[in-house]
């Protein structure tokens, strides 16, 4: 009994068809988990460094005021 190319194609492609339907529910199975939410979005650093430069600010102009004023005779 001789086998004709065409059966034997037709008998591939159903192979194919049977171990595709048994694989492909398998790659859907698993969904990632989503990404976790940041712990900080940076504003507590962007606030702390601007407390950081207003400091720095009040402490050089107490420092630079007296100069300014000593010619006057303010202090």
């Amino acid at each position: 009994m001789a086998v004709n190319r065409a059966q034997l194609v037709a008998a591939m492609a159903v192979t194919f068809a049977v171990l595709l339907s048994i694989v492909c529910p398998c790659v859907e199975a698993q969904s990632f988990a989503p990404a976790p939410a940041p712990s900080s979005d940076g504003t507590s650093i962007d606030q702390g460094i601007a407390y950081a430069l207003m400091i720095v600010a009040l402490l050089l102009t107490y420092l630079i005021h007296p100069l300014d004023a000593f010619p006057y005779g303010l202090f």
